[in-house]
């Protein structure tokens, strides 16, 4: 086998004049996505569930494959889009009738913040660290988690948040990234000091050394008594 040989690397075994049919082939693939994505309705891809990213990754492989292989026949991949587009009409039907099967396949909205602190036990059941929603809370303009009330992880990812009247703003957690806080093994000096890890708040006198009673993590932040800017 000739090494760099440009004929092999742009078309292999098949002629020039299948460029022509890949356009016909990608123009029906393209027909055949777009139509299943207007039968979800106008969402993002960030506003879809689990199952609805299953299907369009499932149908995505499909109408790759037939897109620019010689071989794939386009008429197979129209019954894969109709069977999907009928398996979709047939599971959204069932979830609307049984909370259960929506609960299987979709999964259930996690409280993540409640009354200004971590709900840690639900992080952990859920797998996740703080790290996975702490960025998406700084991009709502939040500094410390006793600026919220409730924050809930949707069952598409997103995290819907409502907050304290800034009257009521309870001190919290700092999630500011690490270059912008300062952490302490060994306190220095008298006050509250939030557990970087779950959120826990004890209060400490200078050179106090503990770990987190919820959580056994040893590093320890001043709380923040910051309000929310709008």
């Amino acid at each position: 086998m000739k090494v760099f040989d440009l004929q092999r690397m742009a078309f292999d075994k098949v002629p020039p004049e299948f460029l022509a049919e890949v356009v016909i082939r990608s123009l029906f693939t393209f027909v055949l996505v777009f139509l299943f994505l207007k039968m979800t309705g106008r969402r993002g891809v960030r506003q879809m569930s689990l199952f609805e990213v299953l299907i369009i990754l499932t149908l995505g492989s499909a109408a790759g494959d037939v897109a620019f292989y010689d071989d794939v026949p386009m008429l197979p991949v129209f019954a894969v889009f109709v069977s999907l587009a009928l398996l979709y009409r047939l599971v959204m039907w069932l979830m609307a009738k049984s909370g259960k099967i929506q609960d299987l396949l979709e999964g259930k909205a996690i409280v993540i913040v409640e009354e200004g602190q971590l709900a840690w036990e639900n992080v952990r059941k859920a797998n996740m660290t703080e790290l996975d929603f702490f960025m998406e809370l700084r991009l709502s303009s939040i500094e410390q988690l006793g600026q919220i009330r409730l924050a809930i992880m949707e069952t598409n990812g997103q995290i819907s948040v409502f907050y304290y009247d800034d009257e009521d703003v309870k001190p919290g957690l700092c999630i500011l990234p690490d270059s912008l806080t300062q952490r302490f093994n060994v306190v220095p000096g008298p006050g509250q000091y939030a557990c970087v890890k779950c959120s826990y708040i004890v209060s400490m006198q200078a050179g106090d050394h503990q770990l987190c009673p919820r959580c056994m993590n040893p590093i320890w932040m001043k709380v923040s008594r910051a309000k929310r800017i709008a």
